[in-house]
């Protein structure tokens, strides 16, 4: 069971950082391609700075996962022992 949450917990982390990777690439692009001072150029520039926040959280998240896992883990190899 503890296998099973430090495997997802370590997954969603994995699946976060291509993610920001993924939102941090069509934002550098968005600032190249989109025409300069237009709406159309700064509308590309709001979807994946707002896919890059939630990614950041995502990770986060798994993060704590992976943390209480780790945790309980430890306290049970402490009772164990």
């Amino acid at each position: 069971m503890i296998n099973n949450t430090l495997a997802i917990g370590i997954q969603g982390i994995q699946d976060g950082m291509v993610g920001m990777e993924n939102a941090a690439r069509k934002i550098a692009r968005g600032g190249v391609d989109g025409p300069q001072g237009s709406a159309e150029g700064a509308g590309n520039l709001v979807e994946p700075m707002i896919d890059l926040k939630l990614y950041e959280r995502s990770v986060e998240a798994s993060s704590q996962v992976v943390k209480t896992a780790d945790e309980t883990l430890g306290t049970l190899l402490d009772i164990r022992a």
